[in-house]
């Protein structure tokens, strides 16, 4: 496809805007992530440089939940670029209309949404799995000490200086089957290992059933019920494992098979994963909205109107896709419908403006 001189100037015009505004959102999400971690190691000595490196880490993960903001912004500073110096008119005047430039921007965006759900996001979920696992070295709360694979749910957790591996073949909300607990002490001796076929979870205080526990010497003792004095309950295991942006599109799919052997539910996994297939079409239609909204209303010609109506409409935006989201984590809508409901509604919205686009 031979690409014209008009379309050549417009590409380069609004991805010029686009690098800016990502840059800028970017030392912002690092300035206000720094603070966070500037405060999470305020009890922390030794660890000065931790802060800014965190923040590093962690600044393009934050960067990727913007993007579809960044985008309507975006399009926002580069009709008003055009704006300024008459472009429009002089486009107008030589047969390039507002649905050809349109249909450019559109095309540019989901391509450019391609190549960000493909690489950026990959790039960004490896530098959030560093994060996580760089500050679990500095918190007490074991909030990433858990793995779920092919053989079931593990737990590292430690309790008066002694550590528990919690093994678990079956994971269903509260409800665990085919546990074993193998208790550690200080020395790494193993005291007593603990077999149980099931126990709820539902608070601290885990109810064992048909239990037996084996001791260091071999002797072996066999219970029909135990109580098991646990730091998790079955809502703070599943957040264990919930760091879903951490995980790339292999991991995530990965992720849901594990879930599947093990019995537990696939939801979140799923949400997480169409709302990142939906996100190419998520920025076209940011795109098409903050240019449609430019057209209409020629009154706002500042930048800082441009900013304020953009903050705006991302708000309203991010409740709408938020909210809707949640609908589909509690199965109340169905995990697609969930994720598309939002972008249909701002289709329907769009389409509305691009019927009478070259009428304004």
């Amino acid at each position: 496809m031979i690409i014209k001189k008009y379309q050549r100037y417009l590409i380069t015009t609004y991805f010029n805007h686009f690098i800016i505004i990502s840059v800028l959102f970017l030392c912002l999400g690092f300035i206000l992530n720094l603070f966070e971690e500037l405060k999470f190691f305020d009890d922390h000595k030794d660890s000065s440089y931790y802060p800014f490196f965190l923040a590093l880490l962690n600044s393009p993960s934050i960067l990727f939940e913007l993007f579809p903001f960044i985008f309507l912004i975006a399009t926002k500073f580069f009709y008003i670029y055009l704006n300024e110096r008459n472009e429009f008119e002089i486009l107008k005047n030589n047969g390039i209309n507002n649905f050809k430039i349109l249909s450019l921007l559109s095309l540019l965006s989901f391509s450019i949404g391609i190549i960000i759900l493909l690489f950026y996001y990959t790039f960004s979920a490896n530098l959030k799995s560093h994060y996580y696992n760089l500050k679990n070295n500095f918190t007490e709360k074991n909030e990433y000490l858990a793995v779920v694979n092919d053989s079931g749910l593990w737990i590292k957790e430690e309790i008066n200086e002694k550590v528990n591996i919690i093994h678990a073949k079956k994971f269903k909300e509260n409800l665990i089957e085919e546990i074993t607990i193998t208790q550690t002490d200080s020395n790494f001796k193993m005291p007593n290992t603990i077999i149980a076929e099931e126990a709820n979870i539902t608070k601290k205080i885990w109810k064992l059933i048909n239990v037996e526990i084996i001791s260091y010497e071999g002797d072996s003792k066999k219970f029909s019920n135990l109580d098991y004095k646990s730091s998790f309950n079955g809502e703070i295991v599943a957040n264990l494992f919930s760091n879903l942006n951490s995980l790339n599109l292999f991991q995530l799919y990965e992720l849901s098979e594990n879930y599947t052997k093990i019995g537990y539910s696939t939801t979140n996994v799923m949400v997480h994963i169409n709302k990142l297939y939906s996100m190419p079409i998520f920025f076209l239609l940011m795109t098409l909205l903050g240019f449609l909204i430019m057209v209409k209303f020629k009154f706002i010609k500042t930048k800082f109107f441009t900013v304020v109506i953009g903050v705006t409409v991302s708000v309203i935006v991010y409740y709408l896709n938020y909210f809707s989201s949640i609908f589909g984590a509690n199965e109340t809508l169905p995990i697609t419908l969930s994720i598309w409901l939002p972008h249909l509604i701002l289709l329907l919205i769009c389409l509305i403006g691009i019927v009478r686009i070259n009428e304004i």
